[in-house]
């Protein structure tokens, strides 16, 4: 039988569950999206249903096949009813270990026997989180990238438990989604989160330090290192508030060298998480685009 004919289950409707939920139900999968907020799974189906109109739009995505692919998609608010059957679970909710420990402890048992447990964590520990299941050899780290549709990376990270069997099927579900896989043994933020962690604080720093404009440090990354994006416009579109998180629990594992640059906690203080919130470094329009020139300033940090 054909992996795609597995159920798969994801949790939590943010920017990434929304992007994993599509990759999987546009590969062929009977995809359930969960997420107890109803606002936030009609928000991640509209976005799902626009990315299917640009692809068609743009020729890279029949329309037959787009139509198909969001009636394979469906949400749920009840995680308990969306596991039964499931033979994959990717966690997507917020980087806090009792909220994914619970919601792993809570699919579980519904799920098929043996089936795979994987969390999208950029930093948490995928150790911590099997022990919150009666079988931690089935449960991986599966880190997507942002925008899931858009980038090709997956990070598979193996916990001290994670058996080889997991291992190989993660790589099976990737390649199903056309997604390119490494493996990582567990680490504080594995290899991409610890790298862009570091490069985004030290952005922040410069910034803060008046070494050059929020513009200028971005466009050097950019046209110096050839980076799809500049760190700051990354922390915006991330969040950072989810970037002050990781930052915080780096820094109490691997030292000072990640501690946080004090205009990211005066950021999240102040509400600018970023694009989400219409202001980070930059301000954004009700669109969601840059305003041009309105990058923070030195002078009034």
């Amino acid at each position: 039988m054909s992996i795609t004919q597995d159920k798969v289950v994801v949790v939590g409707a943010g920017l990434m569950g929304t992007g994993i939920a599509h990759a999987f139900a546009s590969s062929g999968f009977t995809t359930v999206l969960v997420d107890s907020n109803a606002e936030a799974a009609d928000r991640s189906l509209a976005s799902v249903a626009k990315i299917m109109v640009d692809g068609v739009r743009l020729g890279k995505v029949d329309a037959a096949a787009a139509i198909a692919a969001k009636a394979r998609l469906t949400t749920l608010a009840d995680l308990a009813e969306a596991a039964e059957g499931a033979a994959l679970l990717v966690e997507t909710v917020t980087e806090n270990l009792a909220v994914k420990k619970q919601v792993v402890s809570t699919a579980a048992p519904r799920m098929l026997p043996g089936a795979l447990i994987a969390t999208n964590t950029s930093a948490l520990s995928v150790t911590e989180i099997a022990t919150a299941v009666a079988d931690p050899d089935r449960v991986v780290g599966m880190h997507f990238f942002n925008p899931v549709h858009k980038m090709k990376l997956v990070e598979l990270v193996r916990g001290l438990a994670t058996s080889d069997e997991a291992i190989a099927k993660s790589r099976q579900y990737c390649d199903a989604v056309g997604k390119t896989s490494i493996v990582v043994n567990e680490a504080p933020g594995l290899t991409t989160s610890r790298m862009s962690a570091m490069a985004g604080n030290e952005a922040m720093w410069m910034l803060q330090e008046g070494v050059a404009t929020a513009e200028d440090i971005d466009t050097a990354l950019r046209m110096g290192f050839n980076h799809p994006m500049g760190p700051l416009e990354l922390g915006d579109l991330t969040g950072w508030d989810t970037r002050l998180s990781v930052l915080r629990y780096l820094h109490s594992t691997l030292g000072d060298k990640f501690r946080p640059c004090p205009l990211i906690v005066k950021m999240v203080a102040s509400g600018r998480l970023g694009r989400k919130a219409g202001a980070g470094v930059y301000r954004y329009d009700d669109a969601g685009q840059r305003i041009a020139g309105s990058g923070l300033k030195a002078s009034v940090l």
